[in-house]
């Protein structure tokens, strides 16, 4: 006998009638690039920069930070023979940029391929699920061998993907041509020049659209370049206002901002897994996070546009306000190494990232790394660009070189936040082929039976204290990296030009769903 029990149901949008945009062409300069435009290839949270143009998912997040229905008309969460399943009822009209209409089996087909590790690097998201189950061409079940808290979290992880369009022109074409349901179609791309996209007449969302035909991203990675640009009215919209120049953007004529933090919560990670690493010991972890005034860094090096976080963000699941970061204490670090063994310190590879995916962030990890050095964890300091920067993270490669020291890493929460997936990827053990630990260096079996246990806790009270629980002995052990800070980003527009209200997910505030270019 089955048995149903409806747990949790978005809120609707409501769909108002169509209006009509004002012609004219939103001209954007972004400080970062995607690496892929492919929704089942995508490696990081700059691709949803550009993704977010073009893709959707089933739910997403509004600019109050509510998740609301999206492509999902309506959802629910049942258990049958003691089994989760996701039963989902998709829009009815919903069609792809090609004029195919949306169905269930593009979801399939988007399923398969997530799951499929040859293909995504996100194949541990699909690894709690059974199967796909069909029902019509608007109604699709998700079963579960065991319940998965995570995907829920993840905004049920699937993105609209066309099945025909996607195997008739294969794999690598669809990279260079993607097409998706989203407010902007697909024109042309240059790479580290420019996206071009068109405002897609037929777009399901008759409330929630641009006003505008046009959008061209232009890729501009230095910040006084894109200003430049800005200035001079080459583009009307500006990610990324440098933070020296945050102030004055705001106070500037004619201009409108949005200051934002990112969802994005950034530490550094430490190789705890490597036979000789001296960060085996808890001692030196807990020496390295006294050895950093993050506190100084966010009010010198990012001009006070950060926000310090311990384990997670406020208001994310699991956030207790009374776990406070290690303090700065350079004397403690000392007498720590001189505990563990090292009362002359050691030498160790330190990894920066030298894209601006966040503002500043190459500047932050100098900085980092001059404090460890200060107190004798001496950083041999190697930059990276962003694919190098990514790849040396990722477990599970056919080949080295491995992180072996210190890297200073990011993932995202979300907003609102949920660190459930974060977690999965960097604390607990790297299992291959299990989904567990992709961009992990840590291995502590308490950590992997508290994270495998919050990733099957679907009821949000339970889920809710057992993060507190992880947070804190994350924090106590120092595992999983050393927290640092969530980044916050301002954008800035023309406002003789535009009008445009920033959404947090996907793209991180930078998607131009409601944007319009004033007649």
């Amino acid at each position: 006998m089955n048995r149903t029990r409806a747990w949790s149901v978005a809120l609707a949008l409501v769909v108002a009638p169509a209006t009509a945009w004002a012609q004219g062409t939103v001209t954007a300069g972004f400080g970062a690039e995607s690496t892929v435009l492919d929704p089942v290839k995508y490696s990081a949270g700059v691709d949803h920069y550009f993704m977010g143009q073009m893709f959707e998912q089933l739910v997403r997040v509004d600019p109050q930070q509510r998740i609301v229905n999206w492509l999902a008309e309506s959802w629910k969460v049942e258990e049958v023979n003691g089994k989760p399943v996701i039963d989902v009822v998709i829009r009815k009209g919903v069609k792809f940029h090609n004029g195919d209409p949306l169905t269930s089996a593009d979801f399939e087909f988007t399923y398969n391929k997530l799951r499929d590790p040859k293909v995504s690097r996100w194949s541990h998201l699909q690894a709690a699920v059974e199967r796909f189950e069909i029902v019509d061409d608007l109604h699709f079940r998700i079963h579960f061998k065991e319940a998965d808290g995570n995907y829920i979290a993840n905004f049920l992880n699937l993105w609209a993907v066309p099945k025909a369009y996607y195997e008739r022109v294969g794999e690598a074409e669809f990279g260079k041509a993607p097409v998706g349901t989203g407010p902007w179609k697909f024109v042309s791309r240059t790479v580290k020049d420019e996206i071009r996209f068109e405002a897609f007449a037929d777009y399901w969302n008759k409330e929630h659209r641009p006003k505008a035909d046009k959008l061209v991203i232009k890729v501009i990675p230095e910040d006084l370049t894109r200003v430049a640009a800005f200035k001079t009215g080459a583009i009307d919209f500006l990610d990324a206002v440098p933070l020296s120049m945050v102030e004055e953007f705001k106070k500037m004529p004619g201009v409108k901002t949005l200051t934002v933090v990112t969802g994005n919560n950034l530490f550094l990670n430490l190789n705890t897994q490597q036979e000789k690493s001296p960060f085996r010991d808890v001692r030196v972890r807990q020496a390295a996070a006294h050895a950093i005034d993050v506190d100084a860094i966010i009010k010198s090096v990012l001009f006070g546009q950060g926000e310090r976080y311990e384990q997670v963000g406020k208001g994310g699941v699991g956030y207790d306000p009374d776990l406070k970061p290690y303090p700065y204490d350079p004397k403690k670090a000392r007498e720590l190494l001189k505990q563990a063994g090292y009362p002359n310190g050691f030498e160790i590879p330190c990894y920066n990232l030298t894209t601006p995916r966040e503002p500043n962030v190459k500047e932050v990890g100098e900085a980092m790394f001059a404090y460890l050095t200060a107190v004798g964890i001496r950083c041999k300091v190697q930059g990276l660009e962003y694919g190098a920067w990514i790849n040396l993270a990722r477990m599970g490669r056919n080949a080295p070189p491995e992180m072996d020291g210190v890297f200073s890493h990011m993932w995202s929460q979300n907003l609102p936040g949920d660190p459930g997936t974060a977690w999965a990827g960097h604390l607990h053990t790297f299992m291959p082929g299990q989904g567990w630990g992709s961009y992990s260096t840590t291995s502590d079996p308490e950590a992997d039976k508290m994270v495998e246990e919050l990733r099957s806790t679907m009821d949000p009270e339970k889920r809710n204290a057992l993060a507190k629980k992880i947070a804190r002995y994350k924090h106590d052990k120092v595992l999983g990296g050393i927290p640092t800070y969530r980044p916050m980003v301002t954008l800035a527009w023309r406002a003789d030009k535009l009008d445009f209200t920033g959404w947090p997910y996907p793209g991180y505030w930078r998607q131009f769903l409601e944007v319009t270019v004033k007649k």
